[in-house]
This record gives C-alpha cells, sequence and structure tokens, in this order.
C-alpha cells in the first residue's frame, strides 16, 4: 500500500479473500473489487488470482 509517500506491505496474500481482508484492514472502503484493478494491485511472481506457496 502506498501511503504518506511510502510503500507499505500489508502481508502476504494466500488468496483473494487475504487481500481484501487486507484492504479492509488498511480502511479502504468496498475492497472487494480492488483485486481486479490494476491500478490497486500489482501481482507478482504469477498470474491474476493465482497464489504459490514462497
Amino acid at each position: 500500500m502506498h501511503s504518506h509517500g511510502q510503500d507499505e506491505i500489508l502481508g502476504t496474500a494466500d488468496s483473494d479473500h487475504d487481500l481484501v481482508v487486507f484492504l479492509e484492514g488498511a480502511g479502504v472502503v468496498e475492497p472487494e473489487g480492488i483485486p481486479d484493478d490494476p491500478q490497486w494491485v500489482e501481482w507478482r511472481a504469477g498470474h491474476v488470482h493465482q497464489f504459490h506457496a514462497a
């Protein structure tokens, strides 16, 4: 998350649900559609909505 000029990692998500929970905890209103919005989410090391063990 980018806040107050700095990037902050909210956690490592293992599912879309985890991502929504992280965003809710950060105060994002209506976070359910955000996993599909590339302006909000940068998917790394895989395809969108695919979660892999590190």
